[in-house]
């Protein structure tokens, strides 16, 4: 594929600054980029490599004043990071588009249908009484269970599991490995220390433009569903369990686990390795830093928490401040236990 850096300044409602007639055929860092690559820069750090970068054209800030003269094409816009992912957007568009038709072997049992301009992978196992939809792309391996809803713009990626009664909106993507709708982690201790399998009759409901990242599990609900909430992004190796609900827009990154039936809020930014309990309600727009265990309910908007247990961020800070100086104060203790 081939654009002019007009056409490209056009696509983002931008300036351009040099030759619009340049020819871009693909995208790169500022300081990798060569002739035919399209570059942007956001980060000032990086402002140096816009003197001496091969890039045919560069996507930079309406408000950047240059401190030597370039060699290269600018696109000025009102906030280059922005543009550069609308651009990486269309590019990925533009590739999936070109992914159409069935492989075989592969799949598809009775009652269950497929709209138009779908791709169908090698091996991949779609189940009885499927519905899905146009644009739809099943990567090679990927199994999806019986009575399962998929939307438009779905793609679901090699080796995904979705198990049956799943419910899938439209511009959702499944990453590699992930696994949707397993059972939940419900057995009830008996009197003799054993565990009974509390049977999962749930499913699981990820609405639109949700985005699950590879190797992540999210557990069917014992009971009603498991929700994952509009525009909501899941990184890789994240743990979701039984009848929790997350909110739109929320963000949780790699290796967090939430229990089950615990309930997170819109706009919330969950770091990594974080861990949160069960049967507990974390308020919209909470962020919770890195590491940290949450034990108890968050009820107020815009909260910002770290720490095991996890509490207010600049408490935790100042506290540990104090941890660090403990080896000192237990000395002075000393000192002053000796004096008397």
């Amino acid at each position: 594929m081939e654009f002019t850096v007009g056409q490209i300044a056009e696509l983002l409602g931008g300036l351009v600054e040099g030759n619009a007639a340049g020819k871009i055929r693909e995208l790169a860092k500022i300081e990798d980029a060569q002739e035919g690559s399209l570059a942007f820069l956001s980060n000032l750090k990086y402002e140096p490599f816009l003197y001496t970068t091969g890039a045919t054209a560069v996507i930079v800030a309406k408000s950047l004043e240059l401190k030597q003269p370039v060699t290269t094409a600018l696109i000025r816009v009102d906030d280059p990071y922005l543009s550069f992912t609308v651009l990486l957007e269309k590019y990925e568009e533009a590739l999936a588009s070109l992914k159409t038709g069935v492989e075989q072997p592969c799949f598809i049992g009775e009652n269950s249908t497929i709209g138009e301009n779908h791709y169908r992978g090698a091996f991949s196992y779609i189940g009885q009484n499927c519905t899905l939809g146009h644009n739809v792309k099943i990567y090679p391996q990927a199994y999806i269970g019986d009575n399962v809803r998929i939307g438009d713009n779905t793609t679901i990626f090699a080796g995904a599991k979705i198990y049956g009664k799943t419910v899938i909106g439209n511009k959702c993507t499944v990453h590699a490995g992930a696994v949707i709708g397993s059972p939940g982690f419900g057995f009830a201790p008996q009197k003799d220390g054993t565990y009974r399998d509390i049977p999962q009759t749930g499913n699981v409901v990820l609405e639109d433009n949700v985005n699950i990242g590879a190797n992540t599990t999210i557990d069917c609900a014992t009971l009603g569903s498991t929700i994952i909430h509009e525009g909501t992004k899941i990184d890789n190796l994240v743990q979701i369990a039984h009848n929790v609900e997350v909110g739109k827009h929320t963000v949780i990154a790699s290796q967090t686990g939430i229990s089950g039936s615990s309930k997170i809020g819109n706009y919330c930014t969950i770091a990594g390795q974080v861990g949160i309990v069960g049967h507990i309600s974390i308020a919209d727009k909470t962020i919770v830093g890195a590491q940290s265990g949450v034990s108890k309910n968050v009820t107020k908007s815009g909260t910002i928490i770290q720490g095991s247990p996890a509490f207010d961020y600049k408490q935790n800070l100042r506290a540990l401040a104090v941890f660090r100086k403990l080896p000192d104060l237990e000395k002075q203790l000393f000192e002053l236990k000796e004096k008397k």
